[in-house]
């Protein structure tokens, strides 16, 4: 493996730790606050981090070519995730989140194919099949019957669709703006739009909610929407989108730790059992010859 790709999968980690705690930071926020100030104002919030970084930078104004793939990314991300993954943590463990959420590897390299050339050789296509149908099998196990569950499925559903053409759009940015730049300009970009959705809705502020439902509401902001995403995509711009997006699959793992730890929810034998079945395809998926185009 080449010296930018391992340091692309480093990067990758790094932000998949930070991912891994954002379901239960969601449901920790949800303790006080309302869920479309959560899912939005996080963004807003992001989005005046990013603005003051590139303006102690003095980055310059994205290229107009750019601006298609930026607000792809900006949709993706900043705001289908968020607000989905939020309003499905209504419903569901932030446990069942994690494991419906680790389909996100597969989905991100289709979104490298469509968006940003990649070409996975037949066995990276295996190893993220035989993964997303262990997640899969896995939650149907566990949601059988819960009405509750499927309601969050369907939210999910939606997170998984729109973040994973974010990453790939992002992944396909990085490359040549860099990922600090392209988290940075996405959140600017969005910012505006989300903070107007929020006032025209009137969406309530709790200012006497608890202080952990708080620090829940600003690690999603600062960890999970900004910093996070400088990892994410300059790991994508080094090692390609399809292969780094593979770790993610370890991010249902990270969750599966947190959730017991920070939340007292109940770590079961099965959810044993399939971290170790993920990982092991995981390990082997990385070793797969993934194509990247030249820049």
């Amino acid at each position: 493996m080449q010296s930018a790709e391992r340091t692309g999968l480093v990067l990758g980690l790094i932000a998949v730790v930070c991912f891994g705690l954002t379901l239960p930071a969601t449901r920790i926020a949800l303790t006080g606050l309302d869920p479309w100030l959560i899912g939005l104002g996080r963004g807003v919030v992001a989005g005046v981090a990013a603005g003051v970084v590139l303006a102690v930078t003095r980055a310059k104004w994205p290229p107009r070519e750019t601006w298609r793939d930026l607000f792809i990314t900006a949709g993706g991300v900043v705001l289908g995730f968020p607000l989905f993954a939020t309003l499905a943590m209504q419903y569901a463990p932030a446990a069942h989140g994690a494991v419906v959420l680790a389909i996100l590897p597969l989905l991100t390299a289709v979104g490298g194919v469509l968006l940003a050339g990649e070409r996975p050789s037949i066995g990276f296509w295996i190893c993220s099949v035989a993964g997303t149908l262990a997640v899969l099998a896995f939650t149907l196990l566990e949601g059988a019957g819960d009405e509750g569950f499927h309601t969050a499925d369907l939210f999910l559903a939606g997170a998984i669709i729109t973040v994973a053409v974010g990453y790939a759009a992002g992944g396909k940015l990085a490359r040549a703006m860099g990922g600090w730049q392209v988290i940075c300009w996405a959140l600017v970009f969005s910012a505006p739009i989300l903070l107007a959705v929020l006032v025209a809705r009137g969406t309530p502020i709790n200012w006497n909610a608890p202080t952990e439902a708080w620090l829940g509401f600003l690690y999603l902001a600062l960890i999970s929407q900004f910093f996070a995403f400088f990892a994410w995509y300059q790991g994508m711009a080094l090692g390609g989108v399809a292969r780094v997006g593979q770790v993610q699959l370890l991010q249902t793992f990270v969750t599966l730790g947190a959730a017991p730890l920070l939340l007292g929810e109940t770590l079961t034998a099965l959810q044993i059992v399939f971290a170790v079945l993920v990982v092991a395809i995981v390990a082997v998926g990385r070793n797969m010859r993934v194509a990247r185009p030249t820049i």
